[in-house]
């Protein structure tokens, strides 16, 4: 065997930090990392060649995000229209 993958467990996930970018260090809520092979003790497994199933709707989340951005452009719209209506009166008042 030439190298060999660890996998680490903690006593309390929940009590792992986030750093960021889906990133966690240990705290000492988490309690230190216990590592070894995969599939021993309450480790899971490493398959490989396999791919990992999403859990996401790549559908709804693009029906989504085009309602975002048309409620975004609408309200930009509607921004555009009070700063040229104030910019009438502005003007109106000035002559």
């Amino acid at each position: 065997m030439i190298a060999q993958v660890a996998l680490a467990s903690f006593q309390n996930e929940a009590g792992l930090t986030s750093q960021g970018n889906n990133l966690y260090a240990a705290s000492s809520d988490s309690g230190q990392p216990l590592t070894d092979a995969p599939g021993t003790g309450a480790r899971g497994g490493i398959q490989s060649g396999a791919l990992e199933s999403s859990n996401v709707d790549i559908s709804n989340e693009l029906v989504d995000l085009i309602s975002y951005q048309n409620a975004y452009q609408a309200n930009s719209k509607t921004i555009t229209t009070a700063d040229d209506m104030i910019q009438t009166a502005v003007n109106l008042k000035q002559t």
